[in-house]
């Protein structure tokens, strides 16, 4: 039963990808059909070869219908691995005249990282920087509109708690591998839910399709 529903999600996000109509959203999205036709000959050629903590790609896609859908244009990413999330995040920034932050600790990670924003086209949309995200989060000024968290998962908390003053109202907070359910093997991730659901000017939701993300949206300071 478990491989059916891996099975058809995995065929319908190969639907969506290849259905998905990139004027949906928005009548003021950027058109650049051929950097959409390189991003998607590069996500189609590496589709089975993310590793390394990367999202899958109905997660991706996740992520870009969220920018997409509400114009978002500074968007920070705690944790690049090789860049699955940072591509699908950028892309969609590409959409909307925006740019991507993103954060790895990781040396070896964060060189693969960069040649596939190179291959994938959307170097000129990514901030890519080398550093320790616990040091460089609470230093980065801001205003961001977007945040996906993906690193070290005991520290989402704490990255949440830095980030929230420069997420502007409106903006979204989104964190992956989160069930919605308690779990002894993923205390950081249960504290986490639990602090941002308390939060009165938050509104949070957590989608399972993929690998699990919350989403919670800043409704007031």
């Amino acid at each position: 039963m478990k491989e059916l529903k891996s099975i058809i999600r995995y065929l319908l996000t190969i639907v969506i990808f290849i259905t998905f109509p990139l004027n949906l959203f928005s009548q003021d999205l950027i058109e650049n059909p051929d950097l959409d036709r390189k991003v998607k000959n590069f996500l189609s050629e590496n589709r089975y070869g993310w590793r390394d903590m990367n999202v899958p790609s109905i997660d991706g896609q996740l992520l870009y219908d969220i920018i997409v859908q509400n114009g978002y244009t500074r968007a920070l990413e705690i944790g690049t691995s090789t860049g699955h999330s940072s591509i699908w995040i950028a892309w969609a920034l590409s959409k909307t005249g925006g740019k991507l932050i993103t954060i790895e600790i990781n040396e070896s990670r964060y060189r693969e990282a960069l040649e596939n924003f190179e291959d994938a086209g959307l170097f000129d949309y990514i901030d890519a920087r080398f550093a320790d995200a616990h040091k460089m989060v609470p230093e980065l000024k801001g205003p961001f509109d977007f945040v996906f968290s993906d690193a070290d998962k005991n520290w989402y908390k704490n990255y949440f708690i830095d980030v929230d003053p420069k997420l502007v109202v409106g903006g979204c907070f989104t964190a992956h591998n989160i069930s919605g359910r308690r779990s002894r093997y993923s205390s950081g991730q249960t504290e986490f839910l639990e602090y941002v659901t308390s939060l009165e000017n938050y509104k949070t939701t957590v989608n399972t399709s993929g690998g699990g993300v919350s989403i919670s949206y800043k409704q007031s300071k």
